[in-house]
Parts: structure tokens; sequence; C-alpha cells
């Protein structure tokens, strides 16, 4: 497996566009398409929020089926709470999207992010949705991704070349999220493509299986998003003999291509959260489960106590440590060990009383790892998170207005 320099339109049939619809009031791209020239098998997962939007409804539908064939998406509005209208505009998007593509509509995943509680604009989103398929093709890729950021400060793209049975195969994805993260299920907005062939039934464990490895080990601030959905469409055109089963000897291999392009994706999105500072790599290992190792670290990572202290450049180990051990996970506290950057600051629960002035390059440093030892198993777990800053009040305090 090796990385390539690629968009969602590197695996073979695939084609992209992100148009300009008037959505966003920058003007910005704000309606874009994925399709698939041929029917691919398809897996998804989407938000647990109770409050989930009407485009996550109806994709939710398609995500049943064994087979899709495109993706639509609009920025700027997210579709959410809007009742019974929310969810017949979702279905006309889907409609419309479906009759220009010549396809069925229980064949298109609709999906929209942007402002709670206000109606699409549905004039715009039908003329971005042509204007999308008129000029959608293998190199349109970029504007696709860009036509899917809301408060995003950069793309977010990962594409990968693999084997499967002799024969070449290729993964990418996208992913819009910056803010509003705390996946329980998948991510923000993210979509992946591939031309390996798989069952759809393999398929939909599969992407379940890898949102667990990645999406679902990121988080920003701790809010669950109304709209956040993982969709992945894999169409056969690598034309490798079918992976019919976890127990294929090609299973493995794009098993891994899938959730190394998530897992970039997850890390983009923690890079990207909101008036970030710091990129964070949360470890904890000797836990008695998984289940614990997981719950230790996203404690340590949603800590407004814990991220504000990165942001000052403050080695306050304390706040760590008490994080994880108001979790609830199984933790022998008399023999915890803790390090950030590799120094060694609590061993057997106490402190190693090394000066905090040694931390001073570590803590400057944008990339920052902490590894907490529970002492209490064998269970290790990873989240991905970031700091807290003056800006990420900023723009969420001003994000409506």
């Amino acid at each position: 497996m090796k990385k390539i320099d690629g968009w969602v339109t590197a695996p073979q049939g695939f084609l992209a566009a992100g148009v300009k619809a008037g959505i966003k009031a920058s003007g910005n791209h704000d309606v874009a398409v994925i399709y698939s020239t041929v029917p691919a098998a398809t897996g998804a997962v989407f938000t647990q929020n109770k409050m989930c939007a009407a485009p996550v409804l109806v994709s939710r539908e398609v995500a049943q089926e064994a087979v899709a064939q495109a993706i639509i998406v609009n920025s700027g509005c997210a579709n959410a709470c809007t009742g019974e209208q929310g969810l017949l505009d979702a279905r006309e998007m889907q409609a419309f999207a479906a009759d220009l593509l010549g396809i069925e509509p229980q064949n298109v995943y609709v999906c929209s992010t942007g402002v709670i509680g206000h109606f699409l604009p549905m004039d715009k989103i039908k003329n971005g949705l042509a204007d999308a398929v008129d000029v959608m093709d293998e190199n349109e890729g970029e504007s696709c991704a860009m036509a899917i950021q809301t408060t995003d400060t950069f793309i977010k793209r990962a594409a990968y070349e693999f084997e499967v049975g002799g024969k070449t195969s290729r993964i990418a994805g996208i992913a819009k999220g910056a803010g509003m993260i705390h996946p329980n299920m998948a991510t923000m907005l993210t979509f992946l493509t591939t031309d390996a062939a798989i069952a759809p039934d393999v398929l939909k464990r599969a992407v379940k299986a890898a949102a667990d490895k990645s999406f679902n080990m990121v988080v920003v601030d701790g809010d669950t998003s109304t709209n956040d959905s993982m969709i992945v469409l894999a169409n056969g055109l690598a034309e490798n003999e079918i992976i019919f089963s976890e127990e294929h000897p090609d299973y493995p291999a794009f098993f891994e291509a899938l959730v190394t392009c998530a897992q970039d994706l997850a890390k983009l999105i923690a890079r990207d959260g909101e008036g970030a500072t710091k990129f964070l790599e949360v470890n904890v290992v000797g836990a008695a489960t998984w289940k614990d190792a997981k719950a230790a670290a996203m404690a340590i990572a949603k800590s407004p106590l814990v991220k504000t202290a990165f942001f000052g450049e403050d080695p306050n180990w304390g706040r760590i440590v008490c994080a994880a051990g108001y979790s609830g996970a199984v933790m022998n506290a008399d023999k915890v060990n803790l390090s950030i950057g590799g120094v060694r600051l609590v061993e057997n629960g106490m402190n190693c009383n090394i000066p905090l002035t040694s931390l001073t390059d570590i803590m400057s440093e944008h990339d920052i790892t902490m590894t907490i030892d529970m002492a209490a198993g064998n269970e290790c777990a990873t989240v991905w998170t970031c700091d807290f800053s003056y800006e990420y009040v900023k723009i969420n305090g001003e994000y409506h207005t």
C-alpha cells in the first residue's frame, strides 16, 4: 500500500464536481456531486444524535440498499430541525439529482451541512446540482472538496493505492469538519470511493469497523452533530476477485487501506479543530478493556481544562490524570504512569518532580503526544484531538451571526 496524490476521483469510474450556487453568504463553493459511472456496493454510518437532520433520514434508507451510485451535498444549510418540509426538501434534492444522472432516487445519498434550523433554498440547490452534474469529471475532485466545507480552514483528503488479488486498486476520500466534533458513529461528513470489488454486506460491516478505528476516535469539542455521515462507494472496476467475506484472503489488504485512509482524514479533522493551535494525540495503555481505554482517552481529550492547558503551553499533568480518573475506566491509581512528549512526569501515581521548564520546548510544539498507563490490563486506545483557544470561543460565539 502506498499513499498517492489524489482526490475522490482517483479510483476508476468516479466523477465529481463542486460549484457556487449562492447558498453561502461568502459566495464560496456550496453544492457538490460524487458519481460512480457504474452501480457501486455501499456502506455508511450516521450520527446517533436523536435530533438527526432530514438528509440523514433519507440517506439511512439508501444505506440499506445493496448498491448506490451518487452522493449529493450542500453546505451552508444543515436542513436540520426543519420538520416535514425539511424531509420533503431532502427527498426533492434526491429525486432531482437522480433525474439529472439517469439513475434511481434510492441510489442517491443526500447530505447537508451548515446552520441548523433553516430551510434549504431549493431553487439554488437545484441550479447548483444541475451545474455540478454538467461539469463533473475526473479532474474536479478539488472543487468537490471545497464545496462540502463550512468553518474548515483547509481541504481534507487522502488517497492510497493497494493490491487486491493481483490487481491494483485505489481508495480515496474527502472530509469536512472542524467544530461540533464528537462522532458517535462516523464523522462530520466523510466520503470515500474505491474501485475494489467487495460484496455489499461485507463492505457495510467493514465501514462500521473502520469508523470505530478512525472517526469514532477523534474529538474537538464533545458535541455530536445532527448531520454526521460517513459514506463509502466501491464500484469494483479494479476487477479483482470479489471479496465475499472477512475470511477472503484479500480482505485484510482492503480493510487496512480503508482504515488507513479513514484515519488520515480523522486526524486532519482534529488538526483543523476550530481555533486549534495544537494537535494532540492521547494514548491510553494498560487498560482493563478496550472500552475502558477509549473512555479514559476520550475523557482526557474532551476535558476543557486539559485542552486549555495545552493552549497555554502549561504542562499541568494533574488535569490529565484527573480526567482519566473520572472516566469510569478501571485504574490502579498507585501504579499509574504518565508521559508528555516522551518525558515521564508521573510514575506509580506520584510526581516525578521533573522541572516543568524542561517541557518548554515540547509544549511549544504543534504536535504533542501524551501517554497514560492505567496499570489495569493490556488494552490500549488512541484518540486525536486539539486544544481550546480564544479563537474557538470567537468562532462559535459568532457562528450564527
